[in-house]
């Protein structure tokens, strides 16, 4: 009797146990949902129904009234890629070439208008298709902190945000976008054509046989990569000229943005912890889909004769010491951040060492 007892005992306790554990994995899903849905300021939402709440946006242009058989259908997304450049009307010409490119892949199309030049534009057939913004001298990194919000961008696949000297005689986006999916790349640049005017890094130059390189062997100069390499700017980096981030490494890009460091120098070399895993797996240059770079700089070298009559006065010259700058504040910060987030694990061997190097030094 004593053993039967025993037995109802243990399993009566077994039985509320697995209860309890279950109503707890409930609970945490639970919770989880709900944040997910409604963030730590739903607070501040709690006067509205949830069913009423729309927490995302989109840049698809809208008619102001459409037929009345057509009201009750719900609109379809038709243009799942973004491409967003900074402009001038010096560069109408290369910027329209592009633009006629991307429309033939249903991309939505922003454009970013440094010199505040809008009404140039209205004379090609495109333009009013496309979402412009303008403001007075502000710079790419700028425009995008503002303007390319998550939440605002959330229901586009990949976001290309591009510079606007780029030749595309050699691209094809639909393609493109293609061969980024089958390659699993989070972050990705086409590679330059080798006769491009200006070339910065050696991991950025097409590789003529390659439909996509990950990583470049460089053993001259005072960069070297090898096999070992296992960092920027070897592997798991692109440029900031050309950069295309998928909806999840966009989402991680725009928080790494500093606000008001608008240059963006710097950035490049971290963009591969916003990578979503391996940076030298998720990262990569598109060999097969390349342009030129014509590196012809517009931004800041308008009417500059009116604005400084000082002949010795160069704006170019103050904008690469403002970048400069803005580096080293920006490696200032990433240190910091490193410093004071004890609860940061690194997820890269070679970063990991040069931080404990520099901590001990």
């Amino acid at each position: 009797m004593a053993v039967v007892c025993t037995v109802l005992l243990f399993v009566v306790y077994r039985t509320i146990k697995y209860q309890y554990y279950q109503e707890e994995i409930d609970k945490k899903w639970s919770i989880w949902e709900e944040t997910e849905a409604f963030p730590a300021t739903s607070d501040k939402l709690k006067g509205l129904p949830r069913g009423i709440i729309h927490a995302t946006s989109d840049f698809e242009l809208r008619p102001l009234w459409s037929p009345s058989n057509l009201r009750s259908k719900v609109s379809a997304h038709s243009n799942r890629n973004l491409l967003a450049v900074p402009v001038g009307i010096k560069q109408k010409q290369n910027v329209d070439a592009m633009v006629q490119k991307f429309l033939t892949g249903n991309f939505t199309i922003i454009l970013f208008h440094y010199d505040a030049n809008v009404d140039g534009w209205w004379d090609l057939d495109w333009s009013s298709k496309a979402i412009h913004i303008a403001a007075q001298n502000q710079t790419k990194w700028w425009f995008a902190k503002r303007f390319l919000h998550p939440d605002i961008v959330s229901i586009y696949d990949y976001i290309f945000l591009w510079d606007e000297d780029l030749g595309v005689e050699y691209f094809s986006p639909s393609r493109y976008v293609e061969i980024i999916k089958e390659e699993g790349l989070e972050i990705s640049q086409p590679a330059l054509d080798p006769n491009s005017t200006e070339i910065h890094h050696r991991i950025t130059i097409r590789a003529r046989t390659k439909k996509v390189h990950r990583r470049v062997y460089e053993l001259r100069g005072s960069t070297k990569c090898s096999d070992e390499s296992d960092g920027p700017p070897c592997t798991g980096f692109v440029e900031g000229m050309a950069p295309v981030f998928s909806r999840s490494a966009w989402y991680c890009t725009w928080h790494l943005i500093q606000n008001d460091l608008v240059h963006g120098w710097g950035m490049d070399m971290k963009l591969g912890y916003c990578a979503q895993g391996d940076r030298s797996q998720n990262v990569g240059v598109v060999d097969s889909e390349y342009v030129v770079h014509k590196a012809i700089q517009t931004l800041g070298t308008h009417n500059t004769a009116k604005r400084h009559r000082a002949a010795t006065f160069d704006q170019r010259t103050e904008i690469r010491r403002q970048s400069t700058w803005e580096l080293q504040i920006f490696k200032e910060r990433w240190n910091q951040a490193i410093a004071e987030d004890r609860n940061w694990v690194n997820p890269f061997k070679s970063d990991k060492r040069r931080i404990r190097r520099r901590r001990f030094s």
